[in-house]
Protein backbone atom coordinates (compact mmCIF):
# COMPACT_ATOMS: atom_id res chain seq x y z
CA UNK A 1 0.00 0.00 0.00
CA UNK A 2 2.65 2.59 0.47
CA UNK A 3 3.97 1.41 -3.15
CA UNK A 4 0.81 2.12 -4.33
CA UNK A 5 0.20 5.87 -2.54
CA UNK A 6 3.75 6.54 -3.52
CA UNK A 7 3.21 6.36 -7.63
CA UNK A 8 -1.04 6.48 -7.40
CA UNK A 9 -1.25 10.36 -8.62
CA UNK A 10 1.89 9.27 -11.41
CA UNK A 11 -0.45 6.28 -12.70
CA UNK A 12 -3.24 8.97 -12.55
CA UNK A 13 -1.18 10.99 -14.43
CA UNK A 14 -0.07 8.57 -17.49
CA UNK A 15 -3.45 6.99 -17.42
CA UNK A 16 -4.90 11.03 -18.00
CA UNK A 17 -2.29 11.75 -20.72
CA UNK A 18 -2.77 8.64 -22.32
CA UNK A 19 -6.67 9.50 -22.50
CA UNK A 20 -5.94 12.77 -24.01
CA UNK A 21 -3.74 11.32 -26.73
CA UNK A 22 -5.06 8.48 -27.61
CA UNK A 23 -7.41 10.51 -30.42
CA UNK A 24 -4.63 12.13 -31.61
CA UNK A 25 -2.52 8.67 -31.93
CA UNK A 26 -5.55 7.43 -34.02
CA UNK A 27 -5.14 10.37 -36.41
CA UNK A 28 -1.45 9.65 -36.97
CA UNK A 29 -1.98 6.35 -37.40
CA UNK A 30 -4.43 6.68 -39.86
CA UNK A 31 -2.63 8.98 -41.81
CA UNK A 32 -0.98 5.98 -43.15
CA UNK A 33 -4.18 3.97 -44.23
CA UNK A 34 -4.71 3.08 -47.41
CA UNK A 35 -8.49 2.89 -47.40
CA UNK A 36 -10.47 1.00 -50.19
CA UNK A 37 -13.45 3.21 -50.20
CA UNK A 38 -14.09 7.16 -49.86
CA UNK A 39 -14.11 6.81 -45.96
CA UNK A 40 -11.27 6.36 -43.75
CA UNK A 41 -12.52 4.81 -41.12
CA UNK A 42 -11.80 1.01 -41.61
CA UNK A 43 -7.85 0.17 -41.01
CA UNK A 44 -6.88 -1.28 -44.69
CA UNK A 45 -3.28 -1.33 -44.49
CA UNK A 46 0.24 0.58 -44.31
CA UNK A 47 1.10 3.21 -46.96
CA UNK A 48 3.11 6.30 -47.17
CA UNK A 49 1.41 7.97 -50.37
CA UNK A 50 -0.66 9.85 -48.56
CA UNK A 51 1.71 11.79 -47.04
CA UNK A 52 3.47 11.72 -50.50
CA UNK A 53 0.76 13.25 -52.48
CA UNK A 54 -0.70 14.90 -49.26
CA UNK A 55 -2.34 17.47 -51.79
CA UNK A 56 -3.94 15.40 -54.30
CA UNK A 57 -7.55 16.30 -53.26
CA UNK A 58 -8.64 19.15 -55.12
CA UNK A 59 -8.87 22.02 -52.84
CA UNK A 60 -6.97 20.81 -49.91
CA UNK A 61 -3.60 22.75 -50.76
CA UNK A 62 -5.57 26.35 -50.91
CA UNK A 63 -7.67 25.42 -47.97
CA UNK A 64 -4.34 24.72 -45.83
CA UNK A 65 -2.23 27.64 -47.44
CA UNK A 66 -5.22 30.21 -46.43
CA UNK A 67 -5.46 28.24 -42.86
CA UNK A 68 -2.06 29.57 -42.23
CA UNK A 69 -2.26 33.05 -43.76
CA UNK A 70 -4.81 33.66 -41.58
CA UNK A 71 -2.87 31.92 -38.05
CA UNK A 72 0.12 33.93 -39.21
CA UNK A 73 -1.35 37.28 -39.64
CA UNK A 74 -4.03 36.96 -37.31
CA UNK A 75 -1.55 35.57 -34.23
CA UNK A 76 1.10 38.44 -35.24
CA UNK A 77 -1.22 41.38 -34.24
CA UNK A 78 -2.98 39.64 -31.52
CA UNK A 79 0.38 38.91 -30.14
CA UNK A 80 1.40 42.59 -30.45
CA UNK A 81 -1.69 43.82 -28.94
CA UNK A 82 -2.28 41.26 -26.33
CA UNK A 83 1.32 41.78 -25.01
CA UNK A 84 0.78 46.11 -24.73
CA UNK A 85 -2.58 45.38 -23.51
CA UNK A 86 -1.35 42.85 -20.67
CA UNK A 87 1.40 45.42 -19.96
CA UNK A 88 -1.02 48.04 -19.44
CA UNK A 89 -3.20 46.28 -16.94
CA UNK A 90 -0.88 44.78 -14.59
CA UNK A 91 1.86 47.89 -14.91
CA UNK A 92 -0.19 50.89 -14.99
CA UNK A 93 -3.10 52.59 -12.59
CA UNK A 94 -5.71 54.13 -15.22
CA UNK A 95 -9.65 54.71 -15.76
CA UNK A 96 -11.83 51.79 -16.58
CA UNK A 97 -8.78 49.32 -15.97
CA UNK A 98 -11.66 46.97 -14.28
CA UNK A 99 -13.80 47.15 -16.98
CA UNK A 100 -10.74 46.55 -19.56
CA UNK A 101 -9.84 43.31 -17.35
CA UNK A 102 -13.39 41.84 -17.61
CA UNK A 103 -13.79 42.70 -21.01
CA UNK A 104 -10.62 40.34 -22.15
CA UNK A 105 -12.29 37.38 -20.82
CA UNK A 106 -15.35 37.76 -22.39
CA UNK A 107 -14.43 36.54 -25.72
CA UNK A 108 -13.40 33.09 -23.72
CA UNK A 109 -16.40 33.10 -21.92
CA UNK A 110 -18.32 33.70 -24.40
CA UNK A 111 -19.82 30.33 -26.82
CA UNK A 112 -18.43 30.85 -30.15
CA UNK A 113 -21.64 30.33 -31.75
CA UNK A 114 -22.69 33.35 -30.07
CA UNK A 115 -19.59 35.16 -31.12
CA UNK A 116 -19.58 33.80 -34.41
CA UNK A 117 -23.43 35.54 -35.23
CA UNK A 118 -22.86 38.57 -33.61
CA UNK A 119 -19.78 39.40 -35.75
CA UNK A 120 -21.51 38.43 -39.22
CA UNK A 121 -24.53 40.90 -37.70
CA UNK A 122 -22.24 43.41 -37.30
CA UNK A 123 -20.85 43.08 -40.33
CA UNK A 124 -23.94 42.76 -42.33
CA UNK A 125 -24.87 45.92 -40.92
CA UNK A 126 -21.45 47.88 -41.58
CA UNK A 127 -22.00 46.45 -44.89
CA UNK A 128 -18.34 44.58 -44.79
CA UNK A 129 -18.08 41.88 -47.11
CA UNK A 130 -17.27 38.79 -45.63
CA UNK A 131 -14.05 37.09 -46.54
CA UNK A 132 -10.21 37.07 -45.85
CA UNK A 133 -10.36 40.22 -43.63
CA UNK A 134 -13.39 39.50 -41.66
CA UNK A 135 -11.66 36.60 -40.59
CA UNK A 136 -8.79 37.79 -39.58
CA UNK A 137 -10.65 40.52 -37.34
CA UNK A 138 -12.82 37.62 -35.83
CA UNK A 139 -9.67 35.35 -34.88
CA UNK A 140 -7.91 38.63 -33.53
CA UNK A 141 -10.49 39.24 -31.31
CA UNK A 142 -10.91 35.73 -29.54
CA UNK A 143 -7.01 35.27 -29.98
CA UNK A 144 -5.80 38.51 -28.03
CA UNK A 145 -7.88 37.39 -24.83
CA UNK A 146 -5.21 34.44 -24.35
CA UNK A 147 -2.19 36.22 -24.97
CA UNK A 148 -3.22 38.45 -22.47
CA UNK A 149 -4.01 35.93 -19.76
CA UNK A 150 -0.33 34.03 -20.82
CA UNK A 151 1.34 37.20 -20.77
CA UNK A 152 -0.19 38.82 -18.02
CA UNK A 153 1.19 35.28 -15.48
CA UNK A 154 4.45 36.49 -16.40
CA UNK A 155 4.42 40.26 -15.66
CA UNK A 156 2.64 39.35 -12.15
CA UNK A 157 5.65 37.68 -10.94
CA UNK A 158 8.22 39.66 -13.03
CA UNK A 159 10.82 40.88 -11.05
CA UNK A 160 11.16 44.81 -11.35
CA UNK A 161 14.31 45.10 -9.73
CA UNK A 162 15.94 44.25 -12.81
CA UNK A 163 14.51 47.28 -14.64
CA UNK A 164 14.99 49.38 -12.42
CA UNK A 165 18.55 48.37 -11.65
CA UNK A 166 19.31 48.76 -16.08
CA UNK A 167 17.89 52.53 -15.76
CA UNK A 168 19.89 52.86 -13.04
CA UNK A 169 23.18 52.07 -15.04
CA UNK A 170 21.94 55.32 -17.19
CA UNK A 171 19.67 53.02 -19.62
CA UNK A 172 16.44 54.90 -21.30
CA UNK A 173 13.25 53.50 -20.69
CA UNK A 174 13.05 51.69 -24.39
CA UNK A 175 16.97 50.09 -23.81
CA UNK A 176 15.43 48.73 -20.93
CA UNK A 177 12.24 47.33 -22.53
CA UNK A 178 14.30 46.24 -25.43
CA UNK A 179 17.25 44.42 -23.49
CA UNK A 180 15.53 43.51 -20.20
CA UNK A 181 11.92 43.74 -20.59
CA UNK A 182 11.29 41.64 -23.55
CA UNK A 183 13.98 39.26 -23.41
CA UNK A 184 12.37 37.84 -20.28
CA UNK A 185 9.35 38.20 -21.34
CA UNK A 186 10.05 36.02 -24.91
CA UNK A 187 9.03 32.46 -23.26
CA UNK A 188 5.75 33.85 -22.16
CA UNK A 189 5.42 35.85 -25.71
CA UNK A 190 6.30 32.89 -27.53
CA UNK A 191 3.82 30.72 -25.64
CA UNK A 192 1.16 32.82 -26.05
CA UNK A 193 1.55 33.01 -29.84
CA UNK A 194 1.84 29.33 -30.36
CA UNK A 195 -1.30 28.82 -28.48
CA UNK A 196 -3.31 31.53 -30.51
CA UNK A 197 -1.85 30.47 -33.87
CA UNK A 198 -3.36 26.62 -32.80
CA UNK A 199 -6.69 28.30 -31.78
CA UNK A 200 -6.86 30.21 -35.00
CA UNK A 201 -5.50 27.54 -37.45
CA UNK A 202 -8.25 25.16 -35.79
CA UNK A 203 -11.18 27.38 -34.99
CA UNK A 204 -14.50 26.05 -36.99
CA UNK A 205 -17.40 27.81 -35.65
CA UNK A 206 -16.29 31.53 -35.86
CA UNK A 207 -15.12 31.24 -39.28
CA UNK A 208 -18.06 29.48 -40.52
CA UNK A 209 -19.94 32.45 -40.01
CA UNK A 210 -17.59 35.55 -41.18
CA UNK A 211 -15.58 33.37 -43.98
CA UNK A 212 -18.03 34.44 -46.88
CA UNK A 213 -16.63 32.79 -49.89
CA UNK A 214 -13.18 31.68 -48.33
CA UNK A 215 -12.57 28.18 -47.24
CA UNK A 216 -10.23 27.51 -44.81
CA UNK A 217 -8.80 23.77 -43.60
CA UNK A 218 -11.50 23.58 -40.82
CA UNK A 219 -13.96 24.76 -43.43
CA UNK A 220 -12.72 22.06 -46.21
CA UNK A 221 -12.80 19.31 -43.38
CA UNK A 222 -16.49 20.06 -42.74
CA UNK A 223 -17.35 19.86 -46.58
CA UNK A 224 -15.37 17.18 -47.60
CA UNK A 225 -16.93 15.09 -44.24
CA UNK A 226 -20.59 14.97 -46.09
CA UNK A 227 -18.91 13.14 -48.92
CA UNK A 228 -15.67 11.42 -48.20
CA UNK A 229 -13.16 11.55 -45.99
CA UNK A 230 -9.66 11.17 -47.50
CA UNK A 231 -6.68 10.18 -45.22
CA UNK A 232 -4.85 13.13 -46.46
CA UNK A 233 -7.12 15.29 -43.96
CA UNK A 234 -5.24 13.11 -41.30
CA UNK A 235 -2.08 13.54 -42.84
CA UNK A 236 -2.54 17.47 -42.37
CA UNK A 237 -3.85 17.51 -39.01
CA UNK A 238 -0.60 15.40 -38.33
CA UNK A 239 1.83 17.33 -39.86
CA UNK A 240 0.11 19.93 -37.56
CA UNK A 241 0.33 18.37 -34.35
CA UNK A 242 3.76 17.12 -34.83
CA UNK A 243 5.12 21.15 -35.75
CA UNK A 244 2.95 22.46 -32.58
CA UNK A 245 4.63 19.78 -30.66
CA UNK A 246 7.99 21.03 -31.48
CA UNK A 247 7.71 24.41 -30.99
CA UNK A 248 6.57 24.19 -27.65
CA UNK A 249 9.46 21.43 -26.86
CA UNK A 250 11.92 24.06 -27.99
CA UNK A 251 9.97 26.64 -26.54
CA UNK A 252 10.31 24.82 -22.90
CA UNK A 253 13.37 23.96 -23.68
CA UNK A 254 14.54 27.67 -24.44
CA UNK A 255 12.59 28.90 -20.80
CA UNK A 256 14.61 26.38 -18.99
CA UNK A 257 18.04 27.39 -20.63
CA UNK A 258 16.73 30.99 -19.71
CA UNK A 259 15.69 30.28 -16.05
CA UNK A 260 18.97 28.27 -15.23
CA UNK A 261 21.28 30.98 -16.78
CA UNK A 262 19.38 33.66 -14.53
CA UNK A 263 20.47 31.36 -11.50
CA UNK A 264 24.27 31.10 -12.51
CA UNK A 265 26.46 33.00 -10.11
CA UNK A 266 27.57 35.99 -11.28
CA UNK A 267 31.26 36.02 -11.91
CA UNK A 268 33.66 37.47 -9.19
CA UNK A 269 35.30 40.57 -9.93
CA UNK A 270 38.69 40.42 -10.95
CA UNK A 271 41.41 41.50 -8.76
CA UNK A 272 42.77 44.73 -9.30
CA UNK A 273 46.55 44.44 -10.03
CA UNK A 274 49.35 46.43 -7.80
CA UNK A 275 50.41 50.03 -8.82
CA UNK A 276 53.82 48.76 -11.23
CA UNK A 277 56.95 49.69 -9.80
CA UNK A 278 58.30 53.44 -10.56
CA UNK A 279 61.58 53.69 -12.46
CA UNK A 280 64.44 55.22 -10.64
CA UNK A 281 65.35 58.82 -11.11
CA UNK A 282 68.91 58.37 -12.97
Amino acid sequence: MRWVRKHLLTGYAILAFGYLMLPVAVVILFSFNAPAGRFNYVWEGFTLDNWIHWDAVPGIRDAVVKSLEVGIVSTIAATALGTVLALAIVRHRFRGRGFVNVLVFLPMSTPEIVLGASLLTMFLQAQVVTGFVTIFIAHVMFIVSYVVVTVKARLIDFDRHLEEAAMDLGAGEWTTFRLITLPLLAPAILSAALLGFALSIDDFVITYFVAGSTTTFPLFVWGAARVSVPPQVNVIASAIFLVSVLFMVGNVLWGLRASRRSREPLPQALPIPEALPQPEAA
